[in-house]
């Protein structure tokens, strides 16, 4: 049985690299143990386990992280990050992976509409709150 190596070109490097300077986190320190995802309240809502998206990140997989829901399900309680024994902190990869969206890819979201006169009113936290919430992919 032979096994044949990925090979991450110039582009999923790029990526990997803003996923890493973002979160703060070394991706390869993962080695798979799963102990993020048995942790995780919502693993069951998402459409890539935890684990699974750092995996994918890991290989360069792009557009398999991007269009996942998953980053949008976490909830941030860190148990994940808790869990972890390389010491990972895996909330904020997941956070990465939304930032990066906002940040590079604003068009794969659907932004909420809100009234300039709403938004006067509002305070900025109840703004981001539902925001982050009422986000569509």
């Amino acid at each position: 049985m032979s096994f044949e190596y990925i090979k991450i070109g110039k582009e999923e490097k790029e990526f990997i690299s803003k996923i890493e300077d973002i979160s703060g986190q070394n991706l390869y320190a993962c080695y798979q143990c799963g102990k993020c995802t048995a942790g995780c309240s919502f693993s069951n809502q998402m459409d890539l386990t935890v684990n699974q998206v750092i995996h994918r990140l890991q290989l360069g997989q792009k557009e398999k992280v991007l269009s996942a829901k998953s980053p949008w399900v976490c909830a941030s309680c860190l148990t994940c990050t808790v869990r972890c024994p390389r010491d990972i902190d895996v909330a904020a990869i997941m956070e990465s992976v939304r930032e990066y969206i906002l940040r590079y890819e604003p068009e794969r979201i659907e932004r909420m509409k809100v009234t300039e006169e709403k938004a006067k009113k509002l305070p900025n936290i109840a703004l981001v709150g539902s925001f982050r919430k009422n986000t569509e992919l």
